[in-house]
């Protein structure tokens, strides 16, 4: 995302092995417009370098388990003794204090340990996760913002850097609605329920007459007029079960059930036309398929056409900030080059060809070549 944005993004990963998932699709897209290189940080001489790369920058951001730049007797702090104005961005499962803070955590044990996956299902059923990496996408987001305002934070607070600690998890939490109050007030979890949401009534997942599934939300007074206006169903605002808010939370389940026999007499193309003609919020639910060939999605560039299939285009779109997206491959022999130039001084004092532990990352990564990489490695 900062990279997308202008930011020169200089990506580090071991020489020799690099990422395990090289060569896959995953790594081509959430590695694209960045700078590649190696370097070796169990060897002093790549932790040096390190250092140097560090002093040149205005941000770090790390994803090891805490404690692990420490040990390495890299911390934010050591770092900072070389440039003042460090920001650290540190991602972690459980962030940098508590006492899980050492346990390891990915996407999914995050969403467990936040709540989601047990709120997420059928009443009847176990837990189920949800269908899209939710805690690492968000924590990567949240790390950026945090990361913007520490670097706002030290443009106008005399210039020292600080550490952004984010946690997985977090993420999550932070997005749990009133969970927790309600949890305060009656001392009771919140169910699994399955597409109803406890109190936002009428909305549903309806089956259409040919087969597709229609989400229609039409919570607020203003937009379940429209609704019945889109029905023909001027009754419903006279009938006591429905003719207020409260009314219709307490019969949810009837109101659902007249709301979904209708949208069963129609076809996707006929609700949705009649329901967008009513202002009233509703649409298909989508397959990636259907998001490939949308029209909206086009317009807005969300799915871009980019070097070895960087598909994905960021969240945002700021107007006089322009938006690039380029594959790893592309910048990363340009960048090992002007390492070498920076560095060569430093070489020739220690009578080495070159800057230790350095390499491309690989030029092979939209080319399918699995857990391995080319890479021009000096040992110094």
């Amino acid at each position: 995302m900062l990279a997308e944005f202008g930011a020169d993004v200089i990506k580090l990963e071991r020489p020799g092995s690099g990422e395990p998932n090289h060569g896959t699709i995953s790594y081509v897209q959430e590695n694209r417009s960045q700078r590649g290189v190696t370097c070796n940080l169990a060897d002093p001489r790549g932790k040096d370098l390190f250092r140097r790369l560090c002093a040149h920058a205005d941000v770090l951001i790390e994803n090891f388990r805490p404690g692990t730049l420490e040990k390495m007797e890299l911390a934010p702090d050591s770092l900072r003794e070389g440039n003042s104005g460090l920001i650290v961005t540190r991602v972690s499962g459980y962030g940098q204090t508590g006492p899980y803070r050492e346990k390891a955590g990915f996407d999914r044990v995050a969403l467990g340990f936040a709540g989601m996956t047990y709120t997420t299902g059928m009443p009847d059923q176990p837990p189920v996760r949800p269908g899209y990496m939710v805690a690492d996408y968000s924590a990567g987001v949240f790390a950026a913002m945090g990361t913007l305002m520490a670097l706002r934070a030290r443009d106008i607070n005399g210039g020292l850097g600080q550490d952004v600690d984010v946690a997985l998890y977090e993420a999550i939490w932070k997005q749990s609605g009133t969970h927790a109050s309600q949890y305060f007030r009656t001392g009771q979890n919140r169910e699994r329920s399955g597409n109803y949401w406890p109190g936002v009534v009428p909305a549903e997942q309806f089956a259409t007459a040919d087969g597709h599934h229609l989400i229609i939300n039409a919570t607020t007074q203003g937009t379940f007029v429209r609704l019945t206006q889109a029905m023909q169903r001027p009754d419903l605002l006279s009938d006591p079960r429905f003719e207020v808010h409260r009314n219709r939370r307490r019969n949810y389940e009837a109101i659902h059930e007249i709301v979904g026999e209708w949208v069963g007499t129609l076809t996707l193309e006929q609700v949705q036309q009649l329901l967008d003609q009513h202002g009233v919020p509703a649409t298909k639910v989508y397959a990636t398929s259907d998001v490939m060939v949308d029209e909206h999605y086009a317009a807005r560039e969300q799915i871009v056409n980019a070097p070895a299939n960087a598909r994905k285009k960021s969240i945002y779109r700021i107007c006089r900030l322009p938006f690039r997206a380029r594959q790893m491959r592309q910048v990363a022999w340009q960048y090992e080059q002007r390492l070498n130039k920076r560095y060569q001084k430093h070489a020739d004092d220690d009578n080495r060809q070159g800057p230790p532990n350095v390499a491309y990352a690989s030029r092979d990564i939209e080319e399918g070549h699995k857990g391995r990489h080319r890479s021009k490695h000096r040992e110094g």
